[in-house]
């Protein structure tokens, strides 16, 4: 092969990849979009006319999911092929599900830690306002002291469990992703 065809090739897949990247960028705004409003549609629902309990539970709710996404998102970065290679032999249900996650890494992490990760992190915050709100009028305390103490603790629990998780999802990619994948299986429509 020549230097010139070599250059066009090179060429071809860089406008390839620019015009995948920019598809991509599209489906993620749609996707969020759509994930935004039926998660907050959810969280309007479950908040609506509930206490202090219910308001709390669906904070953590939300809190978890986005630990358990951004701990995904990690994993299928960190993880190996290798091991879901010989799994996938072994025809173990899952194995083809998780190595699609690995080819795909870029966009699993993306959207796990960018896109369910900040909406659930915009919902923990609107979801903490709302417990504010009911805190105050249940107890007539100052809205600063509450709001203060809400956003610290929402905060907190995010940062913190999302430490651990990243720290846990490194450390056990093949076990998480292997999980996800047993999960995705049961959905697919290729089952074998």
């Amino acid at each position: 092969m020549d230097a010139d065809s070599k250059k066009q090739k090179q060429q071809k897949k860089k406008g390839k990849g620019e015009k995948s990247s920019g598809r991509w960028a599209v489906q993620v705004f749609f996707i969020a979009v759509f994930l935004s409003a039926a998660l907050s549609f959810a969280s309007d629902q479950a908040l609506n006319g509930a206490g202090l309990a219910v308001a709390f539970a669906v904070l953590l709710a939300f809190i978890l999911l986005g630990i358990v996404f951004d701990i995904i998102g990690v994993a299928v970065t960190a993880a190996d092929e290798k091991p879901f290679h010989s799994m996938a032999a072994r025809k173990t249900p899952g194995a083809r599900e998780a190595l699609g996650l690995i080819r795909k890494a870029d966009k699993v992490s993306s959207f796990c830690n960018d896109v369910v990760g900040d909406i659930c992190g915009i919902i923990s915050g609107s979801t903490g306002a709302v417990i504010v709100v009911q805190i105050q009028s249940a107890f007539g305390t100052p809205g600063v002291v509450i709001s203060l103490a809400v956003t610290a603790l929402t905060s907190g629990l995010t940062i913190g469990g999302k430490a651990l998780g990243k720290s846990f999802a490194i450390a056990k990619s093949t076990a998480v992703l292997q999980l996800v994948g047993r999960f995705l299986h049961l959905f697919s429509r290729k089952k074998r």
